[in-house]
């Protein structure tokens, strides 16, 4: 069992900045958890923007390589998602999500397979960009 819980999300100017957390309580050990953020914006389907696996490597989506940086501390339990130069087309509401279980080597697994299995989600927080 594991509660996720995200914060950060409002609304920005285009080229604006934010930066989501997300807390992870639980019985499940926040280090034996592979977390990623995805996006759904309406009528469109769930998409894979970002994941970091438990050796620290990332993968993200092409529309958001560069801009955005997915990181986590350990410590505090926490996962978080930097979103610098913002466009219109990153509106969205926002999900904090996870795979059970110790990955390595994401970058190869892909935000697909990311998505295909997650057993874990937020509750959302919106992000919404201004053009």
């Amino acid at each position: 069992q594991v509660q996720l819980v995200e914060s950060g999300g409002g609304s920005v100017q285009a080229g604006g900045s934010l930066r989501l957390s997300c807390v992870v309580s639980g019985k499940t050990s926040f280090g034996s958890l592979c977390m990623g953020w995805i996006r759904q914006a309406p009528g469109k389907e769930r998409e894979g923007v970002a994941a970091i696996g438990e050796d620290g490597s990332t993968v993200y989506a092409d529309s958001v390589k560069g801009r955005f940086t997915i990181s986590e501390d350990k410590a505090k339990n926490t996962l978080y998602l930097q979103m610098n130069s913002l466009k219109p087309e990153d509106t969205a509401m926002y999900y904090c999500a996870a795979v059970h279980g110790e990955v390595t080597g994401i970058q190869g697994l892909g935000l697909e397979w990311f998505l295909r299995n997650t057993g874990s989600w937020g509750q959302g927080t919106q992000v919404t960009v201004s053009s």
